[in-house]
């Protein structure tokens, strides 16, 4: 597999990455606290946490890599804890995305896959599953904060957490906002390998009293090459019966991810 299409696979998981709907508050307002414990911060954070069933809206994708940038607009629906499913236009490449296995085709070259968590794990050298993938959606720190395993400072009017210790393949900070206590952004280094990824949620919007993302930005360095994601949504609806039809055309090629 070339390494262009490794990183349009990881593009379409991370594009997953937003959620929002009407109407729209905008949470920058409001007066920075930057004088909480840990304790606060996270207690504050955590009631943040969006909490709905279910979830579909239009997504406007822009991929840029290798100097080459496109446009996309894809159907994006979810059920939470259980399905996160996407849909291109015409029906070209369908993603299904369970707590048990990761599953797409691809009707431009007559391809699928239908497998696990592992490529996307391997490619972050950390063990992903579909609840790290959820929390990235929600605007949530990849791996739960907790004041037994973190630090917390104050850092450019934001607070900053970092692990206590950092694991000897990552490096992982988080940037929690203290106006709405959301996360501003969320970064992952690979030192050793040269790869750095960086999930800047640009603004949220509270719905029903729930705040979660608008705009995001993500950044993918893998060596010298570097991707760039920007993610927003339109038709938005929430708490609404919603459908994952998914099935692999016959005569279709399976494809492995490594």
């Amino acid at each position: 597999m070339t390494k262009t299409f490794r990183i349009l696979w990881f593009s379409i998981l991370l594009m997953l990455v937003v959620i929002s709907c009407k109407p729209v508050v905008n949470l920058t307002a409001g007066k920075a606290n930057l004088n909480l414990s840990k304790k606060e911060v996270l207690k504050v954070h955590n009631q943040a946490t969006p909490k709905f069933k279910t979830m579909q809206a239009k997504v406007r994708v822009v991929y840029a890599a290798h100097n080459k940038e496109q446009t996309h607009t894809v159907t994006l629906r979810m059920e939470t804890d259980k399905a996160i499913w996407i849909n291109s236009a015409l029906n070209l490449i369908r993603v299904l995305i369970t707590p048990e296995k990761v599953q797409f085709y691809n009707k431009l070259d007559n391809t699928y896959f239908d497998g696990d968590f592992s490529y996307l794990s391997d490619l972050l050298g950390t063990e992903l599953d579909f609840a790290k993938v959820q929390n990235l959606l929600l605007g949530n720190a990849i791996f739960d904060l907790d004041k037994q395993h973190f630090n917390m400072s104050v850092y450019n009017q934001a607070y900053l957490f970092q692990p206590k210790e950092h694991q000897a393949l990552f490096e992982l900070f988080y940037i929690v906002n203290p106006t709405h206590f959301k996360i501003d952004s969320q970064q992952l280094q690979q030192p050793k390998e040269s790869r750095f990824l960086q999930v800047d949620y640009q603004n949220y919007q509270v719905i029903e009293k729930q705040s979660i993302p608008e705009q995001l930005k993500i950044i993918a360095l893998d060596s010298d090459n570097e991707t760039r994601i920007e993610l927003g949504i339109k038709s938005v609806k929430v708490n609404e019966p919603v459908r994952f039809p998914f099935k692999i055309p016959s005569g279709f090629e399976k494809i492995d991810l490594k």
